[in-house]
């Protein structure tokens, strides 16, 4: 039995946002107050900015009812960023400030990129011997973090991808004839996780349903044959609709498209690229639907499984940390069973970081633009339910925090 520790718990969010990561949020909280050792329940402001700028507020302050509906408000009620601990002064001064605060649990909800801020501040807590638990939650639509079977958000951006897939297919279906290719562009920045979902859309034993064709990272894009591919499809149906992540390759692992006028790597404009090939070859009507982040922000088609699961791993993280484990991820464990369960794991944050979990090439059929049954059975069980969100006026009534600051106490962060 690991020895009590008393003080202060703090979460904070990273990265982009997703449908269900509030939930998570909810999931601490909860757990969080009931335990005596934790004796106050503080969120830090815009992720890695709050933990700088002692920017932090009193969740424990919070309505149950706010803390409820975090569990289906989509976008980071805490605030995000992309920013990271680049330099040793800037993790000496995010544990002054733990310090200070008597922060002794630290949650952090992100993906395995950001996680790596979770990790520095552990181990210079070590260096220093300062007693302090550190838990990763896993967090990314795009469903590439290693150690866990799926992460929260992906089923609720499967749903809504799937969803859209459909209704985009039947618009398409009325306006056809033989003519007419529609491009779904979706996320995926070094993954086909999103992609692959889009299969969804299809009904039980019609393999020829939309989405006809479905473009992945992990497949060598080659514009000759994308070429081949939409002409077949447009020979036996009305109309073709094609879905393709943004971060396909060709063969010499380089971008097929990237937004010019930035400094780095900003990919979007896959469809566009699309579009000109089918265009200039083939001389068919076409249309580009580019998803952008309403994928990770349809939170009035999120998952109920997604949701529940994103609260689970929030208290899971509280009971570990309070019973002794410290550096660790929250993972997602599936069932053997033929029927869908899950439950809690844990593993080392350290293997997270910086590792990338690609989409097994067994479940892309030899086509390269179609997956098989394995991918089915995997992902069908995400997306499953469905969550009662309050209307207001018409509209999803989602929740806002007061956000009710914690006094600061250290002279402001010098950057």
């Amino acid at each position: 039995m690991a020895e009590e520790l008393v003080g202060n718990c703090l979460i904070g969010q990273s990265g982009g946002p997703t449908a269900v990561i509030n939930a998570s949020v909810a999931g601490v909280v909860a757990e969080a107050l009931n335990h005596s050792c934790i004796e106050e329940v503080y969120g830090s402001l815009n992720g890695v900015l709050g933990l700088l700028n002692e920017d932090f507020i009193d969740l424990a302050a919070e309505s149950q009812q706010v803390i409820r509906g975090l569990r289906f408000t989509p976008g980071a009620a805490l605030g995000t960023c992309r920013t990271k601990l680049k330099k040793t002064q800037d993790v000496e001064r995010v544990l002054a400030v733990f310090k200070e605060h008597n922060i002794r649990f630290y949650f952090h909800i992100g993906d395995a990129d950001s996680l790596e801020t979770a990790v520095k501040i552990s181990e210079l807590a070590k260096e220093q011997g300062y007693d302090l638990r550190v838990m990763g939650l896993p967090k990314t639509v795009e469903n590439d973090m290693p150690a866990t079977d799926h992460c929260p958000g992906y089923g609720s951006a499967l749903k809504f991808i799937g969803a859209t897939v459909k209704e985009l297919s039947l618009d398409a279906d009325a306006m056809g004839q033989g003519d007419l290719v529609t491009i779904i562009e979706v996320m995926g920045r070094n993954t086909g996780w999103l992609a692959a979902g889009s299969s969804l859309a299809k009904r039980r034993d019609h393999p020829n349903d939309p989405p006809h064709l479905v473009y992945l990272p992990e497949v060598p894009f080659s514009s000759e044959k994308f070429i081949e591919d939409v002409r077949k499809v447009l020979k036996r149906e009305k109309h073709c609709v094609v879905v393709a992540s943004e971060g396909l390759i060709d063969k010499d692992s380089n971008y097929v498209a990237v937004e010019s006028g930035t400094t780095e790597a900003q990919l979007g404009g896959v469809g566009e690229f699309m579009k000109d090939l089918v265009e200039s070859q083939l001389a068919a009507k076409t249309r580009v639907a580019r998803l952008g982040v309403a994928q990770r922000a349809a939170a009035h088609l999120v998952s109920k499984t997604d949701t529940d699961e994103a609260f689970l791993v929030g208290q899971a993280a509280v009971k570990a940390a309070v019973n002794g484990e410290s550096d660790k991820l929250v993972t997602l464990v599936r069932g053997d069973g033929e029927i869908y369960t899950c439950e809690t794991g844990l593993s080392a944050l350290s293997d997270v970081v910086g590792n990338l979990k690609k989409l097994p090439a067994e479940w892309v059929n030899e086509d390269g633009v179609s997956l098989n049954f394995q991918f089915f059975r995997y992902a069908t069980p995400l997306i499953q339910g469905e969550v009662a969100v309050p209307y207001d006026n018409g509209l999803p009534s989602y929740v806002r925090l007061a956000k009710s600051r914690v006094d600061k106490m250290l002279p402001s962060h010098e950057a």
